[in-house]
């Protein structure tokens, strides 16, 4: 383990672009969900005739599937984000455009039969609804409340204010909520909740440029963090882990599955 300095400078130099986690390799781990998101997306896509993945980040998960339908698009808010998911989600020939998470969707209705989004900062239920055609399917795995609690609490200190304390409409959900909040929102915009399951999964982080880069990247675990600002917090966390080894932590995850109803329903 290098000196609280070195290992500062290197979580602070690790580029944040994409949605690509593999240079925590060997500095930090994190259980999987049992339920297996990935190989649910291959299944799902292999399925489609036209897709549509939400907040697609560098579109690296999306990129990974086998089998990608003949129509694909993506949407991704950051623009440093646009550019890496156009590239590796050019041979699929997708289209992925701007638009920010809580906007209306720049696609018209019905405009496709499967929706994904994984770990989406926000969730338009009723824009979700309004572009699947009947009996469309929507595949999420979600981020759910308190994920990484351990971590934040440590920087910040416990606060039980919510994640959003400003109430968001009724059929709009954000990373950080209840499942039943997610499913109470979902059959409001009309769709029809098939299958939810929820898992608290174990994190390892093993050295401080690891704790600095993920804080750096899941810019909500600490709101506005920055080294210098917790420089004394860090350096506490850097101590414990030369004596006591790596902090632990626990990320909530639930998967949502849900249809649009058809007009016969």
């Amino acid at each position: 383990m290098g000196t609280f300095e070195e290992l500062v400078a290197e979580g602070e130099a690790v580029p944040t672009e994409g949605w690509d986690f593999t240079w925590f390799t060997g500095r930090a781990t994190e259980q999987r969900p049992s339920w297996g998101y990935a190989g649910l997306l291959a299944d799902r896509m292999a399925d489609a005739t036209a897709a549509l993945d939400l907040q697609t980040g560098g579109g690296e998960v999306l990129a990974a599937v086998p089998v990608a339908p003949p129509v694909l698009a993506a949407t991704e808010a950051w623009p440093p984000n646009l550019a890496i998911a156009r590239a590796n989600l050019a041979g699929f020939g997708a289209t992925v455009v701007e638009a920010e998470v809580t906007d209306d969707l720049p696609f018209p209705d019905g405009a496709f039969d499967l929706v994904v989004s994984r770990h989406p900062v926000a969730t338009r239920w009723d824009e979700v609804h309004r572009v699947l055609r009947p009996g469309g399917r929507y595949l999420s795995q979600q981020v759910g409340s308190g994920s990484v609690r351990e971590l934040t609490e440590f920087m910040m200190g416990p606060s039980p204010a919510p994640l959003h304390p400003v109430a968001p409409p009724p059929t709009t959900t954000y990373a950080g909520a209840l499942p039943i909040d997610a499913v109470t929102a979902a059959e409001l915009a009309g769709l029809t909740v098939v299958d939810v399951r929820q898992e608290a999964l174990r994190m390892e982080f093993h050295d401080l440029a690891a704790v600095v880069h993920f804080l750096r990247k899941v810019v909500w675990i600490v709101p506005g963090f920055t080294v210098d600002a917790y420089r004394e917090r860090l350096a506490t966390l850097h101590a414990f882990m030369e004596r006591h080894g790596p902090f632990v932590a626990h990320s909530q995850r639930y998967l949502v599955e849900a249809v649009r109803r058809t007009p016969a329903a």
